[in-house]
C-alpha cells in the first residue's frame, strides 16, 4: 500500500511540472542551466586526489564562460557556482523558475575497478541493467545529506528497487531531445577529445525526473582510474571536456533553431590521447570531410523529422497515430523513428513544426548521408 501510495503522490507532481512545461517554447533555445553535481557537504565520487565535487564545479563554470563569450544571446544559469551544498529537488526548482530550455548535469564516475574508462551521457528513463542502477542509486543518494529528504521527495529511498519502479513509470515529456542533446555530447568526446565513449544510457535520476525541460547528466570519467583522474584533475584536461559540451550545445540549439553551425574558434587545443595534441579547433571538420569526399555524385543527402525512440521495434502502420511518411533507423539498440526524407534541412523544419503540433512536442530535425545519422553541418558541407 505504502509503495502505491508513493507512485501516485509521485505521478502527480511530477505531472504538474510537465503541464506547466507545455506552456514554454522550445523553437528558441536561449537559457541554459548547468548543474555541477554535489557540492558542500556531499563529495560526491573521491578518486585517490581528487573530489567529484571540485571537479564538476570546475567544468561546469568553464562551460558556462564559454556559452557567455560566443553564444550572446543565451542566458547561462548555475544551481552553483561555488563549494555549497544543494539539495537535488532544488537543482530542478531553479531550472524550472528560470524557464530553462535545457538542464545539463555535470558529474564524474567511479567503479571498484581502476580499469574502468570513459564517458557517458544519461536521460531520464528507465534502467535496463544492474549497473545502470547502481550509477541512479550513487547519484540518488545525496538526498541522504538532506534534512528532510522523505517528506521533499515523496518517501523516495535512494537504495531501494521499489522506489525505482516508480520512476520507470514517469516519461520525460521531452526524452527525444534529451536524446539529441545527450548523442551530441558523446559524440563530441568521442570525436573531438578522444575519449572512450561508453554511449547515452538511461536511469532513474532525481535530478532529472523533476525537471520541465530537456535535461541529461554528463559522467564527465572515471575517477577511480588513475590516467582518467589525472586527466581530469587537469586545466587542460578540464577545458577539453567542457569545449566538447560547449561545442555539443552549440550544434544542438542551431539544430533546434534551424540555423546553420558557424565555427567560432575558441583556441583550445583538442588531444588525440593524453599525451599528444591535434589541430587546433578553428579546423572546420565538416568542411573537410566535404573535401575529402572526391565523388559526390553518389551521395544522398537528406533530412527527416525525428519523433520518437523506442528499445524494441514497433509497428510503423499502427504505432503512431498523426504522423506520416515514417522509417527507423537504429543506433546503440535503439531504434528511432523518423518522418519524411526532405532535401533540405528548411523543409524538414516545416514538417518538424507540423509534427510539433500534434503529439510529439519534441520532434527535431537529423541528417543523413549515404543513410548514416550526421550533424547538420557534416550535411550542408556535402550537399555544397
Amino acid at each position: 500500500m505504502r509503495v502505491i501510495k508513493t507512485i501516485i503522490l509521485l505521478i502527480l507532481f511530477v505531472y504538474s511540472f510537465t503541464n506547466q512545461a507545455y506552456t514554454q517554447d522550445f523553437s528558441k533555445i536561449d537559457k541554459v542551466v548547468i548543474d555541477a553535481g554535489h557540492g558542500g557537504k556531499d563529495p560526491g565520487t573521491v578518486g585517490k586526489n581528487s573530489q567529484e565535487k571540485k571537479i564538476a564545479l570546475a567544468i561546469a563554470l568553464k562551460v558556462g564562460k564559454l556559452i557567455n563569450e560566443n553564444l550572446s544571446d543565451v542566458k547561462v544559469t548555475y544551481t552553483r557556482s561555488t563549494d555549497v551544498f544543494v539539495e537535488l529537488y532544488r537543482r530542478a526548482e531553479i531550472a524550472n523558475k528560470a524557464k530553462a530550455d535545457l538542464f545539463i548535469s555535470i558529474h564524474c564516475n567511479s567503479v571498484t575497478s581502476p580499469r574502468a574508462i570513459g564517458t557517458e551521457t544519461w536521460i531520464m528513463g528507465t534502467h535496463r541493467s544492474a549497473k545502470n542502477l547502481e550509477v541512479a542509486k550513487k547519484e540518488n543518494a545525496s538526498i541522504l545529506l538532506e534534512a528532510d529528504y522523505s517528506k521533499n521527495y515523496n518517501n523516495f529511498d535512494p537504495n531501494s528497487p521499489e522506489s525505482y519502479i516508480t520512476l520507470s513509470l514517469i516519461q520525460s515529456a521531452y526524452r527525444e531531445q534529451s536524446m539529441g542533446l545527450a548523442e551530441a555530447v558523446q559524440s563530441q568526446f568521442k570525436n573531438r577529445v578522444n575519449r572512450v565513449d561508453r554511449g547515452v544510457k538511461e536511469a532513474g535520476f532525481l535530478v532529472l525526473v523533476y525537471t520541465t525541460m530537456p535535461s541529461i547528466l554528463i559522467e564527465t570519467g572515471f575517477l577511480s582510474n588513475p590516467e582518467e583522474e589525472k586527466f581530469l584533475l587537469s586545466e587542460a584536461g578540464q577545458d577539453y571536456i567542457a569545449s566538447a559540451i560547449y561545442r555539443a550545445f552549440r550544434d544542438y540549439k542551431y539544430t533546434i533553431e534551424g540555423e546553420k553551425v558557424i565555427e567560432v574558434p575558441i583556441k583550445i587545443e583538442v588531444p588525440i590521447d593524453t599525451n599528444k595534441v591535434q589541430e587546433k579547433e578553428e579546423v572546420n571538420i565538416a568542411v573537410e570531410a566535404a573535401v575529402a569526399t572526391s565523388d559526390t555524385t553518389k551521395t544522398e543527402v537528406y533530412f527527416g523529422v525525428q519523433f520518437a525512440t523506442r528499445t524494441s521495434k514497433v509497428n510503423i502502420e499502427n504505432s503512431f497515430e498523426g504522423v506520416s511518411d515514417i522509417w527507423q533507423y537504429e543506433q546503440k539498440g535503439l531504434y528511432k523513428y523518423v518522418s519524411g526524407k526532405h532535401l533540405s534541412f528548411k523543409d524538414a523544419d516545416k514538417q518538424k513544426k507540423i509534427i510539433r503540433a500534434g503529439k510529439y512536442k519534441d520532434a527535431f530535425v537529423v541528417a543523413f548521408v549515404n543513410g548514416q545519422r550526421v550533424s547538420r553541418a557534416e550535411a550542408e558541407a556535402m550537399l555544397k
